[in-house]
């Protein structure tokens, strides 16, 4: 799910539309909308992907130095247990 994230929308030769829009949001002003942006981007770029997982959360922290990290949580459709994962994405 990373790569899917960290991965700009049409940087892939064969595969333009693989990826997310992620990219495009990080270097604006953050503010709530900015939050609301970026978290429908990881949600629609993994529904897309990764049909393997059911999304129950996505979390967007800055820490105090400034990096960004996006938390997902959620279930996998092919096996039990639950789904927890950090990207950095700055």
């Amino acid at each position: 799910m990373a790569d899917i994230l960290i991965t700009p929308q049409g940087s892939r030769p064969m595969r333009r539309a693989y990826g997310s829009l992620l990219s495009e949001l990080l270097d604006q002003p953050q503010n709530d909308a900015l939050r609301l942006q970026i978290m429908a981007a990881c949600y629609s770029a993994i529904l897309a992907w990764e049909p393997r997982v059911k999304l129950t959360g996505i979390a967007f922290n800055t820490t105090y130095d400034g990096k960004m990290v996006i938390d997902i949580t959620g279930t996998r459709t092919d096996a039990p247990g639950a789904l927890s994962l950090s990207v950095p994405v700055s």
